[in-house]
């Protein structure tokens, strides 16, 4: 698949965004010349900056990377204004490079686009609604009473239970289950391996046996969400699990029944939320983070790599856990005076009343 745009087409593309960027010519051209036509020239891929070449545009929005740009051979650059004057050929300053190049990486990507219709070897039930304009791939099962909204993909091989809802838009790829009652809106992307709607992990004990708890919810999954490979989002016991508009789960991510996610909340591969927390908007989760059950996190939190949340977290900021990396020596060394501390602080104490005294 090719591609071919002129820098003009581009900067078009990022004012319809509604990102501002400022297209500048080089500086000068072999004869000395300004250049006047930049916006004529092509691109036909994007690259990264130490691999650029003639026909690319590439970026750059992180400073550690700024000793590519003198010999950089792009066709253009984004960059910022105050890395602009260390480049000398065609550039898009912009205030958010890395923005940019997100909404500049859409036009480039050369993921194969389902064909509209029903594929033979797709079993899809008589009274499951499919717009004209779906496209339904081979070997996946469309339950009863489905709704799938114009646009919208669903891959090989995935399931859609009885009576749930995908909007306008939507991409599900291969090897995906959505279980029966599940609402899910419009331009959600769902990769390979996610589950949406499994059973809650709920049981009663009596007497040491346990008795399972059917999870009588749904799941309800906001517009311009995203969830990664094999990420799960389980069914609430009783109501919903909900997730708002635009929130990202990274692959792995695993999301608790009746858990409620805020909109634009981001969390990163492995992170575990227990059920029944509330979480608020624009939230950002490191790895391997987790979260205790029946807890609320207000908006603007940010939690660290392997942080546990074991109590609700009321101000915004950045919250953080466990012992940084150390030498193994030194560690166990640490681990050991760890065991000690509370003996250490009674001996403090003790010490605190004798000197008062």
């Amino acid at each position: 698949m090719g591609f071919c745009y002129s820098l003009a087409e581009l900067v078009a593309h990022l004012s319809d965004a509604g990102l501002e960027t400022e297209l500048r010519g080089a500086s000068a051209q072999a004869d000395g010349s300004d250049c006047q036509d930049c916006g004529e020239h092509v691109v036909t891929r994007i690259s990264p900056l130490a691999e650029a070449s003639e026909g690319s545009i590439t970026f750059l929005s992180d400073p550690a990377y700024l000793e590519h740009l003198s010999n950089c051979r792009a066709s253009a650059v984004i960059l910022s204004q105050e890395a602009a004057q260390e480049f000398s050929g065609n550039k898009l300053i912009t205030a958010n490079p890395y923005a940019v190049y997100a909404c500049l990486s859409a036009l480039f990507d050369p993921r194969p686009v389902m064909a509209a219709g029903i594929h033979p070897a797709a079993v899809v039930a008589g009274s499951a609604s499919v717009h004209r304009e779906a496209s339904i791939g081979p070997g996946a099962v469309i339950g009863e009473g489905v709704k799938i909204g114009a646009g919208s993909e669903i891959g090989a091989n995935s399931w859609v239970g009885d009576r749930a809802v995908i909007g306008a838009g939507a991409r599900v790829a291969a090897n995906v289950s959505v279980y029966h009652d599940i609402v899910i809106g419009d331009n959600v992307t769902l990769h390979s391996g996610a589950v949406i709607g499994a059973d809650g992990f709920g049981f009663a004990n009596e007497k040491g046996r346990w008795i399972k708890i059917h999870q009588l919810g749904g799941v309800r999954i906001g517009d311009n969400v995203e969830i990664g490979a094999c990420a799960t989002v389980d069914r609430g016991a009783v109501g919903d699990t909900v997730l708002g508009n635009g929130v990202i789960l990274d692959d792995h991510v695993h999301i608790g029944h009746n858990a409620r996610v805020g909109e634009n909340t981001a969390m990163a591969a492995f992170v575990g939320i227990s059920g029944s927390t509330a979480i608020g908007k624009n939230c950002t989760f490191a790895g391997q983070a987790g979260v205790v059950g029946h807890i609320t996190i207000c908006d603007g939190v940010h939690i660290g790599a392997r942080t546990v949340v074991s109590k609700s977290v009321t101000e915004p900021g950045s919250y953080t856990s466990g012992t940084s990396i150390a030498k193994t020596s030194l560690w166990r060394k640490n681990a050991a005076r760890f065991n000690q501390l509370n003996e250490m602080a009674r001996r403090i104490r003790a010490l605190e009343k004798q000197l008062s005294k």
